[in-house]
């Protein structure tokens, strides 16, 4: 039997390499492939017209998506624009579904706003298309608190370091776990891959 396919999409300031072990975990499992742009220097709804070209690319009849932080809502924005795409479930690592509290403080600043270029345009202030889609996700959240959230006043604890559990929670959305990672952790614990390889095969983490 084919294996299905699953799309990996990283998030702010990555190139794809901080998703090698999540990647090399998921292959064996899935065929997978690697969505990689430029999450400063387009907004979400660009970025969402640039994954529906390469999604559109791959020979499977079932395609999943694991997207970490802002890839999320890439992928919110590529189902709202281009919904007739092939079946298969979702998996969000720590994405802000409702906003960013990190990304509101990072953009008060000239001196710090600059650092996320385009990704609030559409992305991590909020303006994101609402999850009407019938098929599941699966939004997973960390809770331990290390990364640069720490320097930032007023990040709504439990959070991973940069984005609030409470963030994370999502309308409609099939599943919600937590794990004591942090928002880069995410992507290297054992016990998360093994929970998006559970519901991307069975709907259940």
């Amino acid at each position: 039997m084919p294996k299905d396919a699953v799309v990996l999409i990283h998030g702010l300031w990555m190139n794809g390499v901080d998703m090698s072990l999540l990647k090399h975990r998921l292959s064996k499992h899935f065929i997978t492939y690697q969505f990689s742009y430029n999450s400063t220097a387009c907004d979400s709804i660009e970025n969402a017209d640039k994954l529906n070209e390469f999604v559109s690319k791959i020979e499977a009849d079932t395609i999943h998506f694991v997207a970490h932080s802002l890839g999320g809502l890439v992928l919110r924005h590529l189902f709202s624009l281009h919904p007739s795409q092939k079946s298969g479930r979702v998996v969000t690592l720590g994405t802000p579904h409702k906003h960013s509290h990190s990304a509101v403080q990072f953009s008060r600043f000239a001196s710090t706003r600059f650092l996320l270029g385009k990704s609030i345009q559409n992305g991590l202030l909020g303006d994101v298309p609402e999850w009407n889609e019938t098929r599941e996700l699966a939004s997973i959240a960390g809770t331990f608190r290390f990364g640069m959230g720490v320097i930032i006043p007023g990040l709504v604890q439990p959070n991973d370091g940069t984005v609030a559990v409470q963030e994370t929670q999502i309308e409609n959305m099939s599943t919600h776990i937590c794990f004591h990672v942090s928002h880069f952790g995410l992507l290297l614990s054992l016990k998360v891959s093994d929970a998006v390889v559970s519901f991307l095969q069975t709907g259940k983490c």
